[in-house]
């Protein structure tokens, strides 16, 4: 198995871990770092982090499978996130979460053969005012149309023949 962090980063959360009364507070930011370097977040870096920060295994498990931004399986090169609030869904959210199904060939929690894609949906990324919208990594896209979203497709595509 690749390293989950480098020894830089662990010894940065140890530092801050002893230098608090709850290093419960750390474990977001240690899972996103673990998830940053790795890819996700396997058994192994949940028991890294329980051991860094001086807690219980199944405290961090807890958190990691609380946020649906912290992934315990492998997941694509770039995660589409689709919002399914009412508010997207009333303008055309189910449309464009059908048409990501179709044309990426996937269902929600999958990956595409490529590694490239995995389509997840997601309770609401807080861009009502875009609505519908989805999340591609850190960028929030809307109001999507299935011709905007052919476009973020092809741009991620051509990012990587790059």
């Amino acid at each position: 198995m690749t390293e989950l962090l480098s020894s830089h980063q662990l010894d940065h959360f140890r530092t801050k871990a002893s230098a608090i009364d709850h290093p419960h507070e750390l474990i977001v930011d240690l899972l996103r770092a673990i998830q940053s370097h790795y890819g996700w977040v396997p058994d192994a870096g949940i028991e890294l982090a329980a051991t860094t920060l001086g807690v219980l295994p199944v405290e961090v498990e807890e958190v990691a499978t609380f946020y649906d931004k912290i992934f315990r399986q492998p997941v694509g090169k770039h995660v589409i996130h689709v919002c399914d609030s009412i508010c997207c869904w009333s303008t055309g959210g189910e449309e464009i979460a059908a048409h990501l199904q179709q044309v990426l060939g996937l269902d929600f929690g999958e990956t595409t053969t490529d590694g490239l894609f995995t389509l997840l949906p997601t309770c609401c990324l807080g861009a009502c005012g875009e609505a519908p919208a989805m999340m591609v990594g850190l960028t929030t896209y809307g109001p999507l149309t299935r011709e905007r979203v052919d476009q973020i497709l092809a741009e991620l595509r051509a990012e990587e023949s790059r």
